[in-house]
């Protein structure tokens, strides 16, 4: 691991390096918390990984590496969706528009014959801290623990969303023609 304070081109080369080799997961953690958005889930990691990379966010050795670096990109989602939100609200206040358009409703999943595509379709359904953590945990590897790390939740939060975000996901694969084993 990288050490939290060495700022040598050899540390940089290792932070590079461990990034490098987590990309993918990086990658598909940040399409979760920027809710399947691929353009915002670029812009997300490419400002996780400056932050990492110019000493803004420092890796301090109190969890694992990967779970520190989902942590930055949670949290660097987290500040993407708060400025875009003020940038929307305020371009629809100078447009007279009085409140936020309602999303449409995600895409029914209930035609689709493999499970693996009928669960990635109601992930999204799932309140937002159960996606995460059953993201982290079902896809990433990652224990309830360290989802937890990652998320900036404590244990308990992160198992209580766990337990239910579960229950939920059964439920709407159960709805979907799906029985689960």
């Amino acid at each position: 691991m990288t050490p939290a304070g060495d700022s040598s081109e050899g540390g940089a080369q290792a932070l590079r390096d461990q990034i490098g080799t987590l990309h993918a997961a990086a990658y598909g953690w940040a399409l979760t918390c920027c809710r399947r958005d691929h353009h915002d889930a670029e812009e997300v990691l490419q400002d996780s990984y400056a932050k990492v990379m110019s000493g803004r966010a420092k890796f301090d050795g109190r969890s694992g590496f990967k779970t520190w670096l989902f942590g930055v990109i949670r949290r660097t989602a987290m500040e993407h969706r708060r400025r875009s939100l003020v940038r929307k609200l305020s371009f629809r206040r100078y447009q007279g528009e009085s409140s936020p358009s309602v999303p449409p409703a995600p895409d029914d999943a209930a035609s689709r014959a493999a499970r693996a595509a009928a669960v990635a379709d109601a992930l999204p359904e799932l309140a937002i801290r159960q996606h995460e953590v059953l993201h982290l945990v079902f896809y990433e590897g990652l224990s309830v623990g360290e989802a937890a790390d990652a998320m900036g939740v404590s244990l308990g939060t992160a198992r209580l969303h766990y337990h239910r975000g579960k229950k939920r996901l059964l439920k709407l694969l159960d709805e979907r023609g799906f029985a689960h084993g």
